[in-house]
């Protein structure tokens, strides 16, 4: 990773975590922490990041492969994120996919989890109470979406794939297609170039 000591980037991660942390506490009804403990919760993650470094990025004509973090990896790493904070609920559940959206590699062919249909002829990424409960909204953490897409195509696709009301994608986007995250997850995979 470059320079993980630049107290510039250091800052604009922290900004970036906070948004989402602070995001993702709203959108679940809970009041926004405290600036000092969002701050702490990002100092972790960024520590982490400079001790692991971020998967490197694909080379030219590779398609890397999809790939989940196991438990036993990141159950530790989520612990040192949260230093402390709640091991259950909201901080927990932020702290395991920022783990997984800062390090699992990369890969190209998205997995499709935002469209793929239940039996009962739901798709429950596209259902409001399961995107609440991920700072990602829709789409995986590490989704190659959202790097490869502008917001306006990453809608019009998953507006393509919507089984259901279409309006409820519209009416709660901040939920399903988190701008916050694209930001933090462009800004990770331009770090680890």
């Amino acid at each position: 990773m470059n320079n993980v000591t630049d107290e510039a980037a250091l800052n604009s991660f922290t900004a970036q975590v906070g948004a989402i942390v602070a995001r993702f506490f709203r959108q679940n009804g809970q009041n926004v922490p405290d600036t000092a403990l969002t701050a702490g919760f990002a100092a972790r993650l960024w520590q982490l990041i400079g001790e692991r470094g971020l998967p490197p990025s694909l080379a030219w004509g590779e398609q890397g492969e999809a790939v989940e973090m196991e438990a036993e990896v990141a159950g530790p790493l989520v612990a040192r994120v949260l230093g402390g904070l709640p091991e259950d609920g909201l901080w927990a559940t932020a702290a395991r996919q920022l783990v997984k959206a800062c390090f699992q590699p990369e890969f190209k062919k998205c997995r499709d989890s935002y469209r793929e249909v239940e039996a009962d002829g739901t798709c429950r990424r596209q259902q409001l109470k399961k995107a609440l409960g991920r700072v990602s909204g829709s789409h995986c953490v590490d989704c190659p979406y959202w790097q490869g897409l502008t917001p306006e195509q990453h809608g019009k696709l998953l507006a393509k794939a919507w089984v259901g009301d279409v309006g409820e994608l519209e009416r709660h986007r901040e939920v399903f297609l988190p701008e916050d995250f694209r930001a933090l997850r462009r800004w990770v995979r331009e770090r680890a170039r």
